[in-house]
């Protein structure tokens, strides 16, 4: 078997997705957007709405036409070359140290609630949650989509819930005037909050496995960035009512306290299960998305190695099960080094960014008309985001710089000297 098998269908692509965005970024980011800037993040939020849309929508165009589980780095080759591809490709691995160990150990800080004494560990609950990732991914893209769509109508009936209890109405949706001193505030809280519209390029790497990629892969994701946009929104409006922001402790656990004084402390578990769920629909993702990025790297460039099989069910076994050894000791390094949500997460991001850079900068050249102006329109988006994030920008930079390095001539160089 070389092909993927076509089973992702419309509903639960957008499932998919919109779980992906939400997933760590809900139970972490509007409180540390909101103890950046304060009111002033409601502005925030409204902005990277308004600058997803075109990034999306250029996604959107790139998936339609070029469906392939290379993903950026395919859209990359097809638009430069297959140097630029490899660097994308490694670029987009290089944020499971930095990125991964960050949201597996959120989800398994919600799963460490309900595991028995034994093994309550972190260390343990992240194990536990890599090895079902591992085997949520090697049962296949139809049931990982079945079990995303589940925990986002969890997620929308947890804020739904929210709201209700908290007697929240219309009134609370008023943005606070703007001015000179918010300007800045805004600009920082952006840098943070672009992890929650990070997703957006795993996605495009699924694309080769929906049933009909032409017609649902655009609409799941312009679908699943307003439900995703809509839902950050509500959640922020909520967070800054209930003052659940301005501490490190509320950076990851403002949902929590939230339903502890709405709910009480018996709604505890139930608020654990859908954090762990939420966390881990979108770690997830990018499981799927960097194991079939390796297979189609593999498949490209070296079609006799394991990477390059499938299993029976269609899905990149080995690539599946590397992706997760790397995860596992990531995470262990993580666990070692004393994690920092916060710090973590702009570095993350830098490579996100930059790869959303790449894909617009591809975009721009292999598309035409409108949707060619609409690439254009979002690389300066994706540049000026760019620029918030500041000194965390630097290690994607620095790892796309030495990628892009020329090794291959260097070695041949050091090996014509050896002879």
């Amino acid at each position: 078997m070389s092909e993927l098998k076509q089973e992702i269908t419309l509903l639960s692509g957008i499932g998919q997705l919109s779980t992906t965005l939400l997933g760590t970024g809900l139970f972490m980011v509007p409180a540390i957007a909101a103890g950046i800037a304060g009111q002033f993040s409601l502005w925030a939020w409204l902005l990277l709405f308004i600058a997803i849309c075109p990034i999306a929508l250029t996604f959107a165009q790139l998936g339609k036409r070029f469906p392939n589980a290379g993903g950026t780095a395919y859209f990359v080759r097809k638009a430069f070359n297959p140097k630029l591809e490899k660097s994308v490709a490694w670029l987009f691995l290089s944020v499971i140290p930095v990125g991964v160990p960050a949201a597996i150990a959120l989800a398994a800080g919600f799963l460490q609630q309900l595991l028995p004494q034994g093994f309550s560990s972190s260390l343990m609950a992240q194990i536990i949650t890599v090895a079902l990732l591992i085997a949520v991914n090697l049962a296949g893209a139809k049931s990982s989509g079945r079990l995303q769509t589940i925990i986002a109508i969890a997620i929308f009936s947890l804020i739904a819930a929210f709201w209700w209890k908290g007697g929240f109405t219309s009134q609370d949706l008023v943005l606070p005037p703007l001015s000179a001193d918010s300007v800045w505030p805004i600009g920082l809280a952006l840098g943070v909050m672009f992890w929650c519209f990070v997703g957006i390029e795993a996605f495009a790497h699924m694309g080769e496995e929906f049933k009909n990629p032409q017609r649902d892969f655009p609409i799941a994701i312009v679908v699943g960035c307003f439900v995703a946009g809509a839902t950050y929104w509500v959640c922020s409006v909520i967070i800054l009512k209930m003052g659940a922001y301005g501490t490190p402790a509320f950076d990851s656990a403002s949902i929590p306290w939230i339903s502890e004084q709405l709910f009480g402390v018996e709604f505890k578990t139930l608020i654990s299960i859908i954090g762990f769920a939420a966390c881990f629909a979108s770690v997830n993702l990018y499981t799927q998305s960097l194991s079939r990025m390796l297979w189609a790297q593999a498949r490209e460039y070296s079609p006799n190695s394991a990477l390059s099989r499938l299993s029976i069910r269609g899905v990149p076994a080995h690539a599946t099960l590397a992706v997760g050894a790397v995860v596992a000791v990531s995470c262990v390094i993580g666990e070692m080094s004393g994690l920092d949500l916060e710090f973590f997460l702009k570095l993350a991001n830098g490579i996100f960014v930059l790869i959303y850079l790449l894909a617009m900068l591809a975009a721009y050249k292999l598309l035409s008309g409108l949707s060619r102006r609409l690439a254009g329109v979002s690389l300066l988006l994706c540049s000026a985001v760019f620029i918030c994030l500041g000194w965390s920008m630097l290690y994607a930079v620095t790892v796309f710089a030495v990628l892009n390095l020329p090794w291959k001539r260097w070695r041949t160089i050091k090996q014509g000297n050896i002879r």
